[in-house]
């Protein structure tokens, strides 16, 4: 009886009116919606419209409306840098693909002192492009640089490697392998250990040899993924700006002038503002495309599996 008395007595739950509920949602909002507007609409809008005047040193002249966009198309400097980060882009991307994946399949498989390795193999990734820029200029040098060394030391001539233009751009293509590879092989890694063991041990008793395996299971399981990474890497190496920067000046000549630095010098050293906004909408439009394509084909994969 006194425990019916004790449960009849116990306040009642209030529960929290509709409108509460829909201004604490809001509270909760309004700082991820005024970050977007502040940091991502606002200088969105305010490049468009810088792009339609013409600056110099600093100060905005007449409107020229789409004079600047028509520049794009006759610059020759511009369609330089825009040749130099093609060159760039496919030949880092499709090294650190192929290296990155290869690595993190090496180093999934059952190995003495595998934790080690993969411990090391991340260690560039923590590194800033611009500290490996200026190693790069140590390493790279032509007099007494340790891959100039080595060269000579097994009898061969040493190489020009940042006063020849080929080899200029060999250098930061190397220098960026070497950061991010890293990135490729640990989200490889995570996804090959995400997938499941019983189709390899089902495939190994049918009598599915290695290559196989790769071919038949691993390959086709982990194409979403490594299609995610490439998107990631192509998207970040068009904005590449640290290591050409630090490791040649975009040098010799305009060798190793990519499209980033030729915009910065555009509107830091010339300061053509209105100009330098017009360049950054164009690679803003490259890699707008590339990146639906690259998200329809992810749709695509993802929708098959």
């Amino acid at each position: 009886m006194s425990q019916s008395v004790g449960l009849s007595e116990a306040p009642a739950v209030r529960e929290i009116p509709v409108r509460a509920q829909d201004r604490s949602r809001w509270a909760f909002l309004l700082p991820a919606v005024f970050w977007v507007l502040a940091l991502t609409i606002f200088p969105l809008l305010y490049a468009l419209y810088s792009s339609l005047f013409s600056y110099r040193f600093g100060r905005r002249n007449a409107f020229v409306g789409l004079d600047n966009y028509a520049r794009l198309f006759t610059d020759e400097n511009l369609h330089n840098g825009l040749w130099v980060t093609f060159i760039f882009v496919i030949s880092t991307v499709a090294v650190e693909m192929v290296l990155g994946f290869s690595l993190a399949l090496l180093l999934n498989r059952e190995i003495r002192g595998r934790n080690v390795l993969r411990a090391i193999m991340i260690l560039p990734l923590f590194a800033t492009p611009v500290a490996l820029g200026y190693l790069g200029i140590t390493i790279f040098y032509e007099t007494n640089g340790p891959i100039n060394v080595l060269i000579r030391s097994l009898g061969g001539s040493s190489i020009p490697w940042l006063s020849n233009p080929f080899w200029a751009r060999v250098a930061i293509i190397l220098v960026d392998i070497w950061q991010w590879t890293p990135f490729v092989f640990l989200v490889s890694l995570a996804g090959l250990q995400g997938l499941p063991v019983d189709l390899y041990e089902a495939a190994a008793v049918d009598g599915a040899g290695g290559w196989q395996l790769f071919r038949r299971i691993t390959l086709p399981l982990m194409m979403p993924t490594l299609w995610l990474i490439l998107l990631f890497r192509l998207v970040d190496a068009f904005k590449v700006f640290d290591i050409p920067m630090s490791l040649t000046l975009g040098g010799p000549g305009r060798a190793t002038e990519v499209y980033s630095m030729f915009q910065y010098r555009t509107g830091m050293r010339f300061f053509d503002h209105g100009y330098a906004a017009a360049q950054g909408f164009l690679l803003l439009i490259i890699v707008s495309v590339i990146v639906s394509l690259l998200f329809g084909r992810i749709r695509s994969l993802y929708e098959e599996a």
